[in-house]
């Protein structure tokens, strides 16, 4: 009896260990400990924030015909004026261009609760703004926050950015210029959070952008949880509605969201051209973390570029994919100083058209008069416990202009039509274990009805 219960404790020791030990191993690519703050994941409670600013109540009316922008902003100002509060947007469509979020101000979006934005360029003023990799004059988005400290929004209502006809006039402008940039079509954002710290978003949906749908520059601190982010590739293909644009961000985590938009789900920005990394406008994006998510059709899930000089501590895992064209997108952009490192895919289960991309990025080059800069570096890459079918295994180019190295790819299920694993050979030291890549003459895919591409006809 006395052996059987030094038994059991010895068994409730090796659980409590194992259990322990495991909880040490939740770790960034760089083998440095996760911080509390990023399991520390609590709702927003709008009791907390203050006084409640329900709209209607002060001057706004229930009318998606109506531009009310104006109203919008002296409820926010009269907030921030008064000590700050919440703005509470109440079940119904109110039609907005940009509104500017003040210090201690909050926006909560109750059930059935829409922000739309007017698809009238006129209604947007021109402001200095982050776009593409660059500081420049440019349009803010619908919502704006800038230089705040915790800032939240939060609910199960909506941001629509009523992009149809923007789409339209991008897609016309490329036809009559097929030369011509994202930023010609003049558009704006949904969301733009810049210069802040302890920033949450949640619940919310935000669809329909006509350019990128939520942006955060040079912000640290932020949460975005149980967010679901759409855009549509059909009818109408919704140009350059990445998903989350991380520009020159710290300490970074999205947790619990659903996403599926005509481009990247998650593009690492940062700058660009080839004296970016001495520009004091641009940056690195450090310990992000991207886990238990969905992603439907996308560009890519993750990826690094094309404006970005130094993405380090990246990793994306516990998630489905359904249908992406990429899992992990590498765009290594000749005229930009750029670095790679310490990115880690695991645990990703679903089917996408290519398993890894690795390739060159030329468009909009220039040098800018400036002399090339050197090579860009991809090191320290990380695909591991990944099942998955793809039309195309490894799409990676061999190139003079930027090295691979030091990959591992680990504990790999992939059902490919395309192995092309002699693509391989260009990454320096590459380590494999347990990787299994079979060939198949066709794969049944089902395709994500998640992906609400009937918004682009309404």
């Amino acid at each position: 009896m006395k052996f059987h219960n030094i038994s059991k404790l010895f068994l409730t020791f090796s659980l409590l260990f194992s259990f322990s030990s495991l909880k040490s191993q939740d770790k960034f690519p760089d083998g440095t400990a996760i911080p509390k703050w990023f399991k520390e994941n609590k709702p927003t409670d709008v009791n907390t924030l203050g006084k409640k600013y329900i709209i209607t109540e002060n001057g706004m009316k229930n009318d998606s015909t109506v531009l009310q922008t104006k109203k919008l902003q002296e409820i926010i100002d009269v907030a921030a004026k008064n000590g700050g509060g919440v703005i509470i947007v109440p079940k119904g469509t109110f039609l907005i261009s940009s509104v500017f979020f003040k210090q201690g101000t909050h926006l909560y979006l109750e059930n059935g609760a829409k922000l739309k934005g007017s698809d009238d360029i006129n209604d947007f003023p021109v402001v200095t703004t982050r776009m593409e990799g660059q500081t420049v004059k440019y349009f803010p988005a619908l919502i704006n926050a800038d230089g705040l400290d915790g800032f939240t929004i939060s609910g199960k209502g909506t941001l629509d950015g009523n992009g149809l006809r923007f789409w339209k006039s991008f897609w016309k402008r490329r036809e009559w210029n097929p030369k011509c940039t994202n930023m010609d079509e003049m558009r704006p954002r949904i969301i733009y959070v810049s210069n802040s710290k302890n920033i949450q978003i949640e619940g919310i949906t935000v669809k329909n952008s006509p350019f990128w749908s939520t942006h955060y520059y040079k912000s640290h601190f932020v949460k975005l949880l149980n967010l679901t982010i759409l855009a549509p590739k059909a009818p109408v293909k919704a140009p350059s509605t990445d998903a989350v644009d991380i520009d020159a961000c710290t300490n970074f985590l999205i947790k619990n969201c659903y996403m599926s938009v005509n481009d990247d789900a998650i593009a690492l920005k940062g700058g660009k051209g080839p004296k970016a990394d001495t520009d004091p406008n641009n940056g690195e994006n450090r310990n992000i973390l991207i886990e238990d998510s969905t992603f439907g059709f996308c560009h890519s899930v993750l990826t690094c570029g094309s404006e970005s000089i130094h993405n380090y501590n990246v990793l994306l895992r516990n998630s489905v994919v359904k249908d992406p064209s990429r899992l992990l997108h590498l765009k290594m952009r000749p005229d930009t100083p750029q670095h790679y490192e310490y990115v880690t895919v695991e645990n990703i289960k679903g089917n996408v058209k290519t398993f890894l991309y690795v390739k060159g990025w030329n468009q909009f080059f220039d040098l800018k008069g400036e002399e090339r800069p050197g090579k860009g570096l991809a090191n320290n890459i990380t695909l591991k416990n990944i099942d998955i079918t793809c039309e195309t295994t490894f799409s990676i180019e061999k190139s003079d202009l930027f090295d691979l190295k030091d990959f591992t790819f680990e504990n790999l299920k992939i059902k490919a039509i395309k192995p092309e694993e002699q693509n391989l050979k260009t990454i320096q030291n590459l380590k494999q274990n347990k990787v299994n890549v079979t060939k198949v003459a066709s794969l049944t895919l089902s395709y994500d009805k998640k992906d609400d591409s009937k918004i682009a006809a309404k």
